[in-house]
């Protein structure tokens, strides 16, 4: 189990790591170092492995009929120690490269002439940047299809009606909300642990707890790839919580609520708590109901 989850865990966050990199190299010419784009998708990648990983871990925990505390004490500790290091060391790199150390690694990505087209679409509006990315509003060519090109010489708006940019994603709405709760789950758990060791683990340790007590859902029928996607919803919807729970309006609406009574940045972790240990006493009352019924028929 330790294995399984160790070795998972970490797979999990170094594959994602780099197509997350490669992503976000992919989605604008921007002039960034490399180490940045880096630390940014391993903190990405680091909340998926977090949510992944433990959805792996009780999924192989109920396949091998593994005892539930142990296999959720287990996930508990594993979890919040490759969250916490990772981070840590996450956080260490970064500080690492200060601004001056930055602009001196700063590649400025393309030249004069640079050409911006979409690859999904090859045969769409592309736009020729003639002075290169350092100055985009300066003289460009817009080509669309079936039309002649036209000389910006510089960009105050659309003179002419354009077809659409190129430059928006395809990807369905659904995978592009999952990646940005993600991003915006990466930038809560930077946050905590830039708080301190204790605001992390109260933090990170609720919603692990939380993660953790939906081993029931796993359970609801008797095909496992049904229960491995009822978990995958299941584990969507915290998900989406957590990003409701930290947003600036459900924050607004805490704090006039708590009015002072309790900080606001505990509102979140309790509310995980709560439904953490009511589902936890959920799972055991129907393990208890379950016993009780085989040893009825016994």
């Amino acid at each position: 189990m330790v294995l399984f989850f160790s070795v998972g865990f970490l797979v999990l966050f170094l594959v994602m790591s780099g197509t997350r990199f490669l992503v976000l190299r992919l989605e604008w010419v921007s002039a960034l170092s490399w180490q940045v784009d880096f630390i940014a998708a391993a903190r990405w990648a680091l909340s998926l492995a977090l949510y992944g990983g433990i959805l792996l871990g009780l999924t192989y925990a109920v396949l091998e009929k593994v005892f539930a505390p142990v296999a959720v004490l287990c996930m508990i500790l594993l979890s919040l120690g490759l969250t916490a290091g990772i981070g840590h060391g996450l956080q260490n790199w970064s500080n690492m490269f200060s601004p001056g150390a930055d602009a001196v690694r700063t590649r400025t990505l393309g030249a004069p002439g640079l050409i911006l087209a979409n690859p999904v679409r090859p045969y769409g509006t592309s736009v020729i940047l003639l002075q290169g990315p350092d100055e985009p509003s300066r003289t460009r060519v817009v080509a669309v299809p079936d039309s002649p090109m036209v000389f910006q010489e510089e960009f105050a708006g659309l003179a002419q009606s354009l077809p659409p940019a190129p430059f928006n994603s395809d990807t369905p709405w659904f995978l592009q909300s999952v990646a940005i709760d993600l991003r915006l789950s990466a930038e809560n758990l930077q946050n905590r642990l830039a708080g301190g060791p204790s605001a992390f683990l109260l933090y990170a340790g609720s919603l692990v707890f939380l993660l953790t007590s939906l081993m029931f859902v796993l359970r609801l029928g008797v095909w496992p790839l049904a229960n491995f996607f009822l978990g995958v919803l299941a584990f969507r919807g915290v998900l989406a919580l957590e990003t409701l729970f930290n947003s600036r309006e459900v924050q607004d609406v805490f704090a006039a609520f708590l009015q002072d009574r309790l900080p606001v940045s505990l509102a979140a972790p309790a509310i995980f708590l709560f439904a953490g240990l009511i589902a936890h006493l959920y799972s055991l009352l129907i393990h208890l109901a379950r016993r009780q019924g085989r040893n009825a028929i016994v």
